[in-house]
């Protein structure tokens, strides 16, 4: 009892509040701490926000040409794989907006795709997210190309979209070198036999 009646002794003498005033005034500041403290990073998720900042920060790897079936893989839903996102068919990676364009982001549902036509009507409606941008007034085109100006500017280009077809002659086009090559190569090597 002596230390309570010291205590409370104290903190009137040197607060001037009552010893209720007084805990209640801490417990307020516990609880205020503890709820600013859960609006950023828990302990337990320092691990997650660590690993997306080194997927952040790590060297945007060029993809070349892509179809647009290929690019649906680069949507965040892999946390291994780059976030990439297109604009009028050239292929940014986004992945340091990843709080933007990955998964539970604002703009998430843009990744993996072309958003043109969404950017340039501002648009969320899922009918947008098409590379198309046919029948787009004039300001509507102006406002798509001011996105690619900011694209260009904050992010690294790592490909391109190609249609399907396209892509599947370059595959065979570069068969077709292969085994001429593969000829070639038996050919010399016959000849040099031969001698």
């Amino acid at each position: 009892m002596a230390i309570w009646e010291t205590v409370t002794h104290s903190i009137d003498a040197y607060t001037g509040l009552s010893p209720a005033a007084f805990f209640t005034i801490l417990a307020l500041m516990f609880v205020t701490y503890k709820v600013v403290c859960g609006m950023f990073v828990a302990a337990d998720d320092y691990a997650a926000v660590k690993r997306g900042y080194e997927i952040a920060i790590r060297e945007p790897v060029q993809l070349g040409d892509v179809t647009e079936e290929e690019l649906k893989a680069y949507d965040g839903s892999d946390s291994n794989k780059p976030l990439l996102m297109a604009i009028k068919g050239q292929i940014y990676d986004v992945s340091r907006s990843r709080m933007f364009y990955g998964p539970g982001g604002p703009y998430a549902m843009f990744a993996g795709r072309d958003a043109s036509r969404a950017l340039a009507l501002m648009s969320f409606d899922p009918k947008d997210l098409t590379g198309n941008v046919e029948g787009l007034s004039a300001s509507e085109l102006e406002a798509l190309q001011e996105w690619e100006y900011k694209f260009m500017e904050k992010y690294v280009k790592v490909g391109q979209l190609v249609s399907r077809n396209i892509s599947e002659s370059k595959q065979n086009e570069i068969e077709g070198e292969a085994a001429t090559e593969f000829k070639n190569e038996e050919k010399s090597t016959g000849g040099n036999e031969a001698q």
